[in-house]
């Protein structure tokens, strides 16, 4: 008697999934585009403030906002090269900027501070 070997059954591949085809939706109608709202000024920083006689000497005498004392500072500063060559952060003071910021340097971050004292 001859044992025959037989192939092992194959396994029956498991039944797919019918999903129900989806339809594209109606399109919608488009939107109006919302238009942009202005951002309002704040006040606090409109305000013209005045200087003390020692930042008088560097922006002016004349009651300035806050943001445009500021731009006058950055003004002196590059016109007379008081930025930090290697540290473009730092500013080296002048005599006039000495007598702002009471230090031989300071940084951009600071100065803000420092001038605040000198606004009323």
């Amino acid at each position: 008697m001859a044992t025959a070997k037989k192939a092992p059954a194959k396994k029956a591949a498991p039944a797919k999934k019918v999903t129900a085809v989806k339809t594209a939706a109606p399109a919608k109608k488009a939107a109006a585009p919302v238009p942009a709202k202005k951002r309002a000024v704040n006040a606090a920083f409109m305000k013209p403030l005045t200087p003390s006689a020692a930042l008088a000497a560097v922006v002016g005498a004349t009651p300035l906002p806050r943001t445009e004392v500021v731009s006058k500072l950055w003004v002196y500063i590059k016109k007379h090269k008081l930025q930090d060559a290697t540290n473009k952060r730092n500013i080296n003071s002048d005599d006039k900027l000495k007598a702002v910021f009471g230090k031989a340097q300071v940084t951009m971050f600071e100065m803000a501070g420092l001038i605040g004292k000198h606004l009323s």
